[in-house]
């Protein structure tokens, strides 16, 4: 028998939970989709769902097991949760803000958080720059802080002049 993960992101959509699957799996490598079922007859009274729509696709992104569910209209995305894009290099930030940001609110765009097309929160993180967070010299960690409350999308190399007082 496969094991199941014990724990999955489930993300409602309106209607777009295959596009969206489809769209992420473009963006992060070791990324597929996994399954997808459908709505039937059954249920139809409350769902209001016609039949032969994707009732959820099942995805992993680099890995990671998410679940996409076309719901309907009744929830929206919002900031209060979010997925953490852990990078380590420049250009690692570079790609995903590019691409996730792209067809987003631009309002939404702060402290290396955005929002996607979908309306899905994400933060593109360096880990250089957590790295910094933890630094014992809070004086150095602050600068960084600072530094980072001022960007979009962020700057490893900005952040590391901070840091350093060069900035």
């Amino acid at each position: 028998m496969q094991r199941v993960q014990k724990l999955t992101p489930c993300l409602w959509f309106n209607t777009q939970a295959e596009e969206a699957a489809k769209y992420y799996c473009s963006i992060f490598d070791h990324s597929k989709i996994t399954g997808t079922t459908h709505y039937g007859k059954a249920g139809q009274e409350i769902h209001a769902m016609p039949e032969g729509l994707v009732l959820t696709v099942s995805f992993e992104l680099d890995g990671q097991p998410f679940t996409g569910l076309n719901g309907g209209p009744q929830f929206k995305f919002n900031e209060a949760v979010s997925i953490q894009v852990n990078c380590q290099t420049q250009e690692e930030i570079d790609h995903y803000w590019g691409t996730l940001s792209a067809g987003g609110d631009p309002r939404a765009q702060q402290c290396g958080w955005l929002k996607d097309k979908y309306g899905l929160s994400w933060q593109i993180v360096p880990i250089p720059f957590m790295d910094m967070l933890k630094d014992p010299d809070t004086t150095k960690s602050q600068r960084a802080m600072q530094a980072m409350m001022q960007m979009k999308k962020l700057d490893i190399a900005a952040l590391q002049r901070a840091f350093d007082g060069e900035s």
